[in-house]
């Protein structure tokens, strides 16, 4: 070998929700280790994590490293985690446990692709191995629908994702024209309103002085009052006869009380004791409920109200980006790259360098950042993506419209 290496075996894991891309970032580091660390030697074996770090404390290992290319490319293509994922949150005697699994199974190269609480899991360990004195290099590789990574432009999973998010509601809107009504879309982000703003792509042409819909946008970003909802979706649906609405299911008050939890009467709660929101449909009955109860005259009858909720469809819907899944393979190589490069930890970024509007072409790079900056923290859609109290700003459809690639164009009579 060249230099000192490090000289052991690889090991990869997948963790939280699955999106259409996250196979992308294992692919990426797969052949990322091929071609750098296994190439001069320093890595025997590349493993899979089956379940994450679960498995992996339970030494559920998977070679990946004799895989043929043709089926990592089409791994690659298929959404969905396919070492499978977890959604265990380590605690630091856990996170010695999976140190214990790393020891016995001599790893050296750990890569763990996620989003906060995976970043938060892969600084621990590495903290850990270090006053260990066992030497490990150790990355997280980025991945999460709610676009909530700080430090990062945007993150693989999210394009693909908002992409699904524009498209479901532009094919609602057109089901709302066609057969007037109030419709309530609730859609992914408990604290950020990254994917509910994604709606706002759905809108195709200006008639009569309003967008096509969502006409109404709310983000857990502006606190969100009841009586002033009823109002807005009462003046849009006076003016219209239908009112178009994407909702965040992490929508919240002044107070920064989730409104889900607030509505939900004996809501079931996650691993976390967070009400449980995503795979249920209870906060668009809610607010359904309220429209219907308010908006009824007296004597009179009320108005055609329906909810849905999009749930888990929207992270593994097989209509990715391409921007997403070259940027999510890409990723997951220049992790190993930068560990080929002697950095012992750290979390890939994906930063923009061209724009994508204004007549510049889109373009994107990586810089490596430093695992406490991102591990456990949540970014929010800035105050210059939001307008008002119900939607989004021109700033943002020109930071997003790049991500999620070519939308169909439709004529209305």
């Amino acid at each position: 070998m060249s230099r000192d290496w490090i000289k052991g075996n690889a090991v990869i894991g997948q963790s939280g929700g699955p999106t259409a891309v996250i196979n992308q970032s294992l692919v990426g580091v797969i052949e990322g280790l091929r071609s750098g660390l296994q190439a001069v030697g320093a890595v025997e074996s590349i493993l899979g994590m089956r379940n994450g770090v679960r498995g992996l404390t339970r030494d559920e290992l998977v070679d990946l490293g004799a895989l043929h290319q043709d089926r990592l490319d089409l791994l690659a293509m298929t959404p969905s985690a396919a070492l499978a994922s977890t959604r265990d949150k380590p605690d630091s005697a856990y996170c010695e446990r999976i140190l214990q699994a790393c020891k016995r199974n001599n790893v050296r190269y750990f890569f763990y692709i996620g989003g906060n609480d995976s970043s938060d899991t892969c600084r621990i360990v590495s903290e850990m191995a270090a006053a260990d004195g066992h030497e490990m290099t150790c990355f997280h590789v980025p991945k999460t629908v709610d676009n909530d990574l700080v430090r990062n432009d945007h993150t693989p999973g999210f394009p693909s994702a908002a992409r699904f998010v524009a498209m479901a509601c532009m094919a609602d809107f057109l089901d709302n024209v066609s057969l007037p009504g109030i419709k309530i879309n609730v859609i992914m982000g408990r604290h950020a309103g990254f994917l509910t703003a994604a709606s706002a792509l759905a809108r195709r042409n200006d008639r009569d002085a309003t967008t096509d819909g969502p006409q109404l946008i709310y983000v857990p970003e502006v606190a969100f009052d009841i009586d002033r909802f009823i109002g807005e979706v009462e003046e849009v649906y006076a003016r219209k006869g239908r009112c178009h609405i994407a909702v965040s299911e992490g929508i919240q008050d002044k107070n920064g009380q989730s409104i889900g939890a607030t509505l939900i009467k004996n809501a079931q709660v996650d691993a976390h004791g967070n009400a449980q929101l995503s795979g249920s449909g209870a906060l668009g009955d809610q607010l359904a409920d309220l429209l219907k109860s308010r908006l009824t005259p007296a004597g009179g009858k009320a108005p055609r109200v329906r909810a849905d909720t999009f749930g888990y469809i929207q992270r593994c819907w097989p209509d990715a980006s391409v921007v997403d899944r070259i940027e999510a393979r890409r990723a997951g190589r220049q992790a190993a790259a930068f560990a080929l490069q002697g950095h012992r930890s750290g979390s890939v970024a994906i930063v923009r360098t061209g724009k994508g509007y204004g007549g510049e072409a889109y373009a994107s790079g990586f810089e490596r950042i430093e695992l406490a900056d991102v591990a456990a923290k949540t970014r929010h859609l800035p105050p210059e993506f939001l307008q008002g109290t119900h939607d989004v700003s021109q700033a943002f459809l020109d930071y997003c419209r790049p991500l999620v690639g070519e939308l169909p164009d439709f004529e209305r009579l």
